[in-house]
C-alpha cells in the first residue's frame, strides 16, 4: 500500500525521537510562544491553567495532576511522561491519543527537542531562567493568603437577573490574585435542572457528540454540527416535531479544527464554507445534503504566516449583500509577551501599511477581523485589531453590523479583564495587548506604546471577567411551533462557557444581551443557568446556540458532548 507523503512524514517526526543537543532557553521560548496560553510549567511564569500545570512533567503519569478536569481519553491512555514518549505525543497528540483536548503539535523536531529539554531542566533544577520582558515579574501566589476578596456570585444567576458591568469602576491589576480554577466536569447531580424562564423548557436533543461545538441551520432544518477536535462535519436532521434527533450523518471528514460554517448564498445556498485553523474551504452544497458531494475548494490557503498554535478556533461570515467574507483570527497568546520589541516610531510606520493597533512578529493577521473580497478572495485586510480572541463573529440581520464576541486576557485578578460582545467597524482598535477597557494599560507592557492610550474603542457590552463568551445569536424567529415570545424579537443570546482565571466561578450559562430599537443598551441578563454545582466543580460547558426553524434555540455541550433544546409552550 502507498503511503502518502504527509502520513508518512507524520510517521517518521513520531518515531525519530528527540533531537540531540537540545536548547533548553530555546525550548522555553518555543513553550511560551506556543504554549504558555494553557500552561505553566514553571512557579510565576504567567502561563495560563486552562491546562494543567506542567511543572515537574517528566517522570509523572499522563492525568495525573489533582483537580484538573482531563479528557477520558489521556485518562484511559495510560502514559507515562518521559522523553521519548513526550516527543510522540507532542508530535502528533490526536494520533497518539485520539480524543484528546491537547489538539495542536509542535511539528518541528528540534522544537519539540528544545522544549523537553525545558521539561528536563526545570526537572532537575538545572535551568536558569533570565527576567521577564521589560523586568516584569507577576505577582507570586502566596500560600499563607486570606481567603480572597469576593462572593459566590454565580449562586444569584437566575433567569431573569440584569448585570451591568461598569468600566469606570474596574479594580486595578492584581488587586485579587490571579486564581487557577479550571472547571472540573462532573456527573449531574440527582435533582439538578436547567433553569429558564417561565414558559420554556430544556430538553436534551443529542448526546454522544465528541467535541461538539459550532452549529448552523440548514434551510430545510438540518442541524449542522462542527465536531471541531473530531475534525469532521455532521448533519443532525431533527424529527418532525423538532424535539430530537432523528438521524445523524457525517458530511465531511479529515478537515483541520473546524469551527465556523456559513451557507452561500444566504438565500438559496450553493455552497457551505468551513474555516479550519488555517484556511477556509468550501464544499458543493445543495439543500437537503448530508454528506458531501465531493473534495473542498480551497478559498484562502492560509490566513496567517505562523506556526499553529495559540487560540485555534475560526468564525466566518458573510457582510448582508454576500460580498464581504469575514474571518476572525483570535491571538497566539495570551498577551503577546514574545513578540519584538518596537520603538513608538518603528511600531507606527509598520501600521502605515496595516492599521491602527495591529500587532507583528507571529501575532501578525491576529487577534484581528480579517475581511476578504468574497468573490476574489486575496491577501487579506484587517477591519479590526487588538480583540484578543474574537470566539463568535455574528452579522446581525436587522442592521448588517458586524459582531465580536470575545474572550478576554488572562492573569491580571479576578475581575480583570471583561470578555465581551461588541459591534466592531472597519479601522477600530480594541486595547490588546496595549490597553484593556479604553485606556487601561496592561502592566506586562507598560510604556511600550503611550501614543496607543485614549484610542481604544470601549465594548458594546462587557461581560464579567473570565466567563468565556463563546458564541452570539440575534433571535429573528417570527413562526414555527416553539416560536419565542414577541419581547425576544432582535435580542442577543450569548453563551458563557465558563471561567477558570476567577477564584470564584462564573459563567456556564445563556444571557440575554438587551437590545433597543437594534442597539445594545449595555445590559445583560441571565437567561438559562443552573450547571455550576460549586466553585470547583459544573456538570456542563456550553459553547453554541443557534436558532432552529421551529423556533426553538439549540445548545451545544463540549464538556458532556451533547444538545440540548430550549423551547417555548407559553405553559
Amino acid at each position: 500500500m502507498r503511503i502518502p507523503l504527509s502520513l508518512a512524514a507524520a510517521a517518521a517526526a513520531v518515531l525519530a525521537g528527540p533531537a540531540l543537543a537540545a536548547d533548553a532557553p530555546a525550548g522555553k521560548a518555543v513553550f511560551q510562544a506556543q504554549c504558555a496560553l494553557c500552561h505553566s510549567a514553571a512557579p510565576n511564569d504567567g502561563g495560563g491553567a486552562q491546562g494543567p500545570s506542567l511543572h515537574r512533567l517528566i517522570g509523572r503519569k499522563a492525568a495525573a495532576s489533582e483537580g484538573f478536569s482531563y479528557s477520558k481519553p489521556l485518562k484511559a491512555s495510560k502514559l507515562s511522561w518521559d522523553a521519548a514518549t513526550l516527543d510522540r505525543f507532542l508530535a502528533a497528540p490526536t494520533q497518539v491519543v485520539p480524543g484528546s483536548a491537547m489538539v495542536i503539535p509542535i511539528a518541528d523536531a528540534t522544537d519539540r527537542a528544545n522544549v523537553i529539554a525545558y521539561f528536563q531542566a526545570l526537572n532537575d533544577g538545572s535551568f536558569k531562567d533570565v527576567p521577564a520582558r521589560g523586568g516584569f515579574v507577576p505577582p507570586p501566589q502566596d500560600p499563607n493568603a486570606p481567603p480572597p476578596k469576593g462572593e459566590q456570585d454565580w449562586k444569584k444567576d437566575a433567569p431573569g437577573r440584569k448585570h451591568r458591568i461598569d468600566l469606570a469602576k474596574l479594580p486595578a491589576p492584581f488587586d485579587t490574585p490571579s486564581s487557577a480554577k479550571f472547571p472540573k466536569l462532573v456527573d449531574k447531580p440527582a435533582g439538578a435542572e436547567l433553569k429558564v424562564p417561565a414558559g420554556f423548557k430544556v430538553e436534551l436533543f443529542a448526546k454522544d457528540l465528541a467535541g461538539a461545538r459550532n452549529m448552523r441551520i440548514a434551510p430545510n432544518g438540518d442541524v449542522f454540527l462542527a465536531q471541531t477536535t473530531a475534525n469532521k462535519i455532521t448533519v443532525l436532521r431533527p424529527s418532525a416535531d423538532g424535539s430530537k434527533v432523528e438521524k445523524t450523518f457525517t458530511f465531511a471528514q479529515g478537515l483541520n479544527l473546524p469551527f465556523g460554517m456559513a451557507f452561500q448564498p444566504a438565500a438559496n445556498p450553493k455552497w457551505l464554507y468551513v474555516a479550519e485553523m488555517n484556511r477556509v474551504v468550501r464544499y458543493a452544497y445543495t439543500p437537503g445534503a448530508t454528506v458531501a458531494a465531493g473534495v473542498p475548494e480551497v478559498v484562502i490557503a492560509e490566513l496567517y504566516p505562523s506556526k499553529a498554535s495559540g487560540h485555534y478556533t475560526r468564525d466566518l461570515a458573510f457582510s448582508l449583500d454576500g460580498k464581504t467574507l469575514y474571518v476572525s483570527v483570535g491571538s497566539e497568546s495570551n498577551v503577546a509577551e514574545q513578540i519584538p520589541q518596537k520603538t513608538v516610531a518603528e511600531a507606527q510606520s509598520f501600521e502605515k501599511d496595516t492599521m491602527l493597533g495591529a500587532a507583528w512578529g507571529s501575532e501578525t493577521n491576529r487577534a484581528a477581523v480579517l475581511m476578504f473580497d468574497a468573490a476574489k478572495p486575496g491577501k487579506p485586510k484587517l477591519l479590526a485589531t487588538g480583540i484578543r480572541n474574537c470566539v463568535a463573529l455574528t452579522v446581525q440581520p436587522a442592521k448588517g453590523d458586524v459582531w465580536c464576541t470575545t474572550n478576554e486576557r488572562d492573569l491580571l485578578g479576578d475581575d480583570l479583564v471583561p470578555d465581551y460582545s461588541t459591534r466592531v467597524k472597519a479601522g477600530q482598535f480594541y486595547g490588546w495587548p496595549w490597553y484593556f477597557m479604553g485606556s487601561n494599560e496592561d502592566p506586562r507592557h507598560k510604556g511600550e506604546r503611550p501614543d496607543l492610550k485614549g484610542k481604544a474603542v470601549l465594548p458594546d457590552v462587557p461581560y464579567q471577567a473570565h466567563s468565556a463568551s463563546v458564541a452570539l445569536q440575534f433571535y429573528t424567529a417570527i413562526s414555527g411551533a416553539s416560536v419565542f415570545p414577541k419581547q425576544y424579537q432582535g435580542d442577543g443570546f450569548a453563551v458563557l462557557h465558563g471561567s477558570w482565571n476567577r477564584a470564584f466561578r462564573t459563567g456556564h450559562k445563556i444571557v440575554r444581551v438587551l437590545m433597543k430599537d437594534g442597539v445594545p443598551t449595555g445590559e445583560y441578563e441571565d437567561f438559562l443557568t443552573g450547571f455550576i454545582v460549586n466553585d470547583g466543580d459544573a456538570w456542563g460547558r456550553p459553547v453554541s446556540n443557534v436558532i432552529a426553524k421551529d423556533g426553538s434555540m439549540l445548545l451545544s455541550d463540549d464538556g458532556a458532548n451533547l444538545i440540548y433544546r430550549i423551547s417555548y409552550s407559553g405553559k
